[in-house]
């Protein structure tokens, strides 16, 4: 009885120490929600008609430039950053003005989705790129002033 005891508690102890000698892995996932501004379903499918096959690219450039970087695979014009992130705001604005006024943050969403499958995780974890694509009907002075475009980091 007593050896089975001893046995009992050293196969626990055993088991204790092999469980904190274990390597614990953190993943970290971030989601992005896209809160549905849509009421209807007709509308909802004529925006995604409208926004089907374009590619805002102007727009992605917009919401990827960070202050004095550029894509390496991107050709740039001899300009400061400022002048180009107006130039790409400019254009973007002429994409989005495009775009009835009900799908306008969709179209933003679906640029930020884009954006994400182009640039991945890097992309993912960049607040600056959500906060600019919320205020972007607000820059470029249209309606909606702004868009909900949500992001959760677990």
């Amino acid at each position: 009885m007593a050896a089975m005891k001893i046995a009992l508690t050293a196969a626990l102890l055993a088991a204790l120490v092999a469980l904190a000698a274990a390597t614990t892995y953190t993943t970290t996932v971030t989601t992005t929600t896209f809160a549905d501004e849509a009421a209807n379903p007709g509308q909802q499918q004529q925006c995604q008609s409208q926004i089907q096959g374009r590619q805002f690219r102007s727009c992605q450039r917009y919401l990827s430039q960070r202050s004095g970087s550029y894509s390496d695979d991107e050709a740039m014009i001899e300009m400061n950053p400022g002048q180009q992130g107006q130039e790409s705001l400019r254009e973007c604005c002429q994409q989005l003005q495009n775009v009835n006024e009900q799908c306008r943050c969709e179209a933003i969403r679906h640029a930020v989705r884009q954006l994400q499958q182009k640039e991945g995780q890097q992309m993912s974890q960049s607040q600056q790129v959500y906060q600019k694509a919320t205020e972007l009907p607000r820059r470029c002075n249209m309606k909606p002033q702004q868009c909900q475009i949500r992001v959760v980091f677990v």
